[in-house]
This record gives structure tokens, C-alpha cells and sequence, in this order.
């Protein structure tokens, strides 16, 4: 299956992500990864889903259930600590995506280097920059677990309804409670 940039003027290149046409496949991702992190946009705590729950309370019902580091990009901190959740580190988006490419860097906790990043919550183009840069200048698997497809990750969703795309994040949540 095959998909088009949300952004229809930008020009991906040859290389385009996979499209994710189950959401098992993010689970199976989720679950072979050594080190996965999530990077969290400031438009997760406006984005509302199906019945208005917003994209921040599906990241941090995914963070939770997979044992998932989330790095806050913006003001979106607050809105983490906001709910509860506390064990988010605070980042600018550039600069994760720069740490991300410094094949050095050891993470946030000293422990390694991230082998898969998921991105949720940024600006289109914002997102598409940040996947751009991680895909020509690191050896990180990404997947965008946006509505829209970018295809500077790895994997990503498709062009999907509200309704599909919360109905996808439901599952992924489901099933890794269920693995992890």
C-alpha cells in the first residue's frame, strides 16, 4: 500500500516510509526494540481523538504500558505533569533529533543509544524535518504514529480519519499491555 505526503508540495525522495496498514506492526516494532523512545510535540495536548480524549493521554497510556521514555518537546511538559506523569524529560525538538544523530550519545539515563523513535504530536512540517534529518544522518528506526502520513519515517500511518486513526491507537495500547 502505497501513500502521499499530507503535505502535498513537499518532494520525500526515492526512500519512503512503510506504510502501517495494521497497528500490530507498531506493537511487534515496540517490542524487538532494545531502546525505544517517544517524542512528544506540543500539538498532543490539542489534538483530540474519538470521543475527546486527546493524543497526550494516548502517549502517556502507551509510555506506561510499554515502559516508554518520552521526551517533551515545547510546552507539553506541563501538560504531562499536569496529568500526572512525571517521569518525562523536557527537550527542544531539534535538539533530541541532534542528540539522536550523535551516534555518542548514551541517552537520557546513560544507557545507550536509542535504536527506535517513535514521533507524536509535532507539526506536520516539523515532523517531516525532524524524520528527514534522522533518516539521512542516523542509523534510528522512526515511526510516526501521527494521522498523517510522513514519509521521512520508517513506518507510518497512512492519511487516516480521526475516528481510524484513535481506533489504531487503542489497539497499539491494547496489545502492548498485553506483550509488555
Amino acid at each position: 500500500m502505497s501513500a502521499e505526503p499530507w503535505q502535498t508540495a513537499e518532494i520525500p525522495g526515492p526512500k519512503k516510509a512503510l506504510v502501517i496498514t495494521k497497528p500490530e506492526v507498531v506493537v511487534a516494532m515496540l517490542r524487538r526494540a532494545r531502546r525505544p523512545l517517544l517524542i512528544l510535540g506540543h500539538e498532543a495536548a490539542e489534538v483530540e481523538g474519538e470521543g475527546g480524549k486527546k493524543m497526550i493521554d494516548f502517549a502517556i497510556e502507551l509510555a506506561e504500558a510499554a515502559n516508554l521514555p518520552i521526551v517533551a518537546t515545547g510546552h507539553i511538559k506541563a501538560e504531562l505533569l499536569k496529568r500526572g506523569f512525571t517521569s518525562a524529560s523536557s527537550m527542544l525538538a531539534v535538539e533530541i533529533t541532534q542528540r539522536l544523530q550523535d551516534p555518542g550519545w548514551e541517552g537520557l539515563d546513560g544507557k545507550g543509544p536509542y535504536d527506535l523513535v517513535l514521533v507524536m504530536g509535532l507539526p506536520y512540517y516539523l515532523g517531516w524535518l525532524i524524520l528527514s534529518g534522522l533518516k539521512h544522518f542516523s542509523s534510528v528506526k522512526t515511526i510516526s504514529v501521527d494521522r498523517y502520513y510522513q514519509p521521512h519515517a520508517s513506518w507510518s500511518f497512512p492519511n487516516l480519519s480521526m475516528k481510524d486513526w484513535s481506533e489504531n491507537l487503542k489497539v497499539i495500547i491494547s496489545k502492548v499491555r498485553e506483550v509488555c
